[in-house]
């Protein structure tokens, strides 16, 4: 399987790796050690280029797949071949702007988490805006208005931001982490990787954020929608 660079790491932005898998019918390339994160939980996949020598491929798409982490590869050149060791080039400003979206989102979550109890229902990111829902049964022009004003005061506090890998057993012992619904991991998942806004929030996660929220800068709520009954969406914008 690929050893996911990211994960300790969200700031490496080129990285060499041994091709170990190629699949010529959908252009895809396995690589033995990877810094393109490969989507989910709501974050994009990362684009960039895979190269070799004087040889250059576009990074279309990056996904999980069962031989370990998938490349897509366009354009029309010969693939590279198993064995070879290519360079790896992220699109770093299409990244770091997903950092600090995501982020945001956990700010965002931390807030109205600590403030109100409301659990999230769900969410989504694209670069430098984001939708969150939450468990509210009622939301207002005025609320919204006072989240948006705590959600930035906790960016200027400047929050380090800790990534740890724990053991599954370890990561269940920690109450926060009970409502992000990790008991739904499957079982042979045995180390669960842990973020935390020191002080604000903690969630088992799996994406690339910043070091800091400081970096993640103004948060401005743009709009609210209601979803359902006790289903309350807010709508995020960064500048």
């Amino acid at each position: 399987m690929t050893t996911l660079l990211y994960q300790t790491d969200s700031y490496l932005k080129e990285f060499n790796a041994l091709v170990t898998a190629v699949d010529e019918n959908i252009r895809t390339v396995v690589l033995d050690r990877s810094a393109f994160y490969p989507g989910g939980g709501g974050q994009l996949c990362d684009t960039g280029f895979l190269s070799l020598d004087e040889l250059a491929w576009e990074v279309t798409r990056v996904r999980k797949g069962a031989a370990g982490v998938e490349h897509t590869l366009g354009g029309s050149d010969p693939l590279p071949a198993s064995g070879v060791t290519l360079h790896g080039l992220i699109n770093w400003e299409r990244r770091y702007q997903l950092m600090r979206t995501h982020t945001a989102l956990h700010i965002l979550c931390g807030v109205v988490f600590r403030d109100y109890g409301a659990l999230v229902t769900g969410g989504d990111m694209e670069p430098l805006k984001g939708r969150m829902d939450f468990e509210f049964e009622s939301l207002t022009k005025e609320l919204v208005q006072v989240i948006e004003e705590a959600v930035n005061r906790e960016v200027n506090q400047a929050r380090p931001i800790k990534v740890q890998i724990l053991p599954r057993q370890q990561a269940f012992d920690i109450p926060d982490l009970i409502r992000t619904k990790i008991n739904l991991l499957p079982p042979d998942i045995q180390e669960v990787r842990v973020v935390e806004l020191v002080g604000l929030d903690l969630q088992a996660d799996g994406g690339t954020h910043v070091h800091n929220t400081s970096e993640v800068g103004l948060i401005k709520i743009v709009d609210y929608k209601s979803k359902g009954k006790i289903n309350k969406r807010l709508y995020m914008e960064l500048e």
